[in-house]
C-alpha cells in the first residue's frame, strides 16, 4: 500500500511513523529549516555560505538515491540519470536572472540577498520527498527493485539538484560583473 494511500484511510498512522523516526532525521530537518528560515530575510551572505544549500541538497539527493537504490542493481545507471536531469535543469536555467535586489559587494567579497520563501518551499520539497520515500521503501522494500519507481524518484531528485545549483549560480555570476552590480527587477 502506498504511503498516500495508508495516510488517506488511516491518518492515525502518521503517529506511528513519526514515532519509529530515528532522531537524528529530526535533527537533521531542524538544521534544513534553519537554512530555509534564513533565506526568508534579507542578508550578507559570503560565497562559501552561498554554496551550502546547493550542496546539502546536493548531498541530500545523492544520499537518498544511494540509501533507497544502492542495492538494486542498477546504481551507476540511476546516479548517471541524476546527473542528467541535474545538468538539464542547470543548462536550461543557466540565465536565470538572481533575485531582484540582489546586490554583489566586491569589498566584502559577499552578497545582499532579499528574502524569499522559495528556498524554504525547495527544502522542505526534498527533505519530505527523502522522508516519504525512506518511509515508503520500508514499509515496502521490494519497490526498491522497481525501475519505474526508482527513474522517477531519481529523475526528481536530479531536477530539484539541478534548481538549487542553477539559482545559486545566478547569484554568483553577479560576482563576474564587478563592482556593485544590482539585479535587474524580474517581469
Amino acid at each position: 500500500m502506498l504511503l498516500t494511500q495508508l495516510l488517506s484511510q488511516h491518518p492515525e498512522a502518521i503517529t506511528d511513523i513519526v514515532r519509529g523516526t530515528p532522531a537524528w532525521v529530526g535533527a537533521l530537518l531542524a538544521g534544513l529549516l534553519w537554512l530555509g528560515f534564513s533565506a526568508t530575510r534579507e542578508r550578507e551572505v559570503a560565497i562559501p555560505r552561498l554554496v551550502l544549500l546547493p550542496l546539502a541538497m546536493t548531498g541530500l539527493a545523492l544520499w537518498g538515491v544511494q540509501s533507497a537504490f544502492g542495492a538494486s542493481g542498477h546504481l551507476a545507471a540511476l546516479l548517471g540519470l541524476w546527473a542528467v536531469c541535474a545538468a538539464l535543469v542547470l543548462l536550461a536555467a543557466s540565465r536565470l536572472a538572481p533575485p531582484a535586489g540582489t546586490r554583489w559587494n566586491p569589498e566584502t567579497r559577499s552578497f545582499t540577498l532579499p528574502g524569499n520563501w522559495v528556498s524554504m518551499v525547495l527544502i522542505l520539497v526534498v527533505f519530505l520527498m527523502k522522508y516519504g520515500i525512506g518511509v515508503q521503501l520500508a514499509m515496502e522494500p521490494p519497490l526498491a527493485q522497481h525501475l519505474g519507481f526508482a527513474l522517477t524518484v531519481v529523475a526528481l531528485y536530479g531536477l530539484l539538484t539541478g534548481f538549487f545549483s542553477a539559482r545559486a549560480l545566478s547569484v554568483l555570476r553577479l560576482a563576474r560583473g564587478g563592482a556593485a552590480a544590482l539585479a535587474a527587477p524580474q517581469c
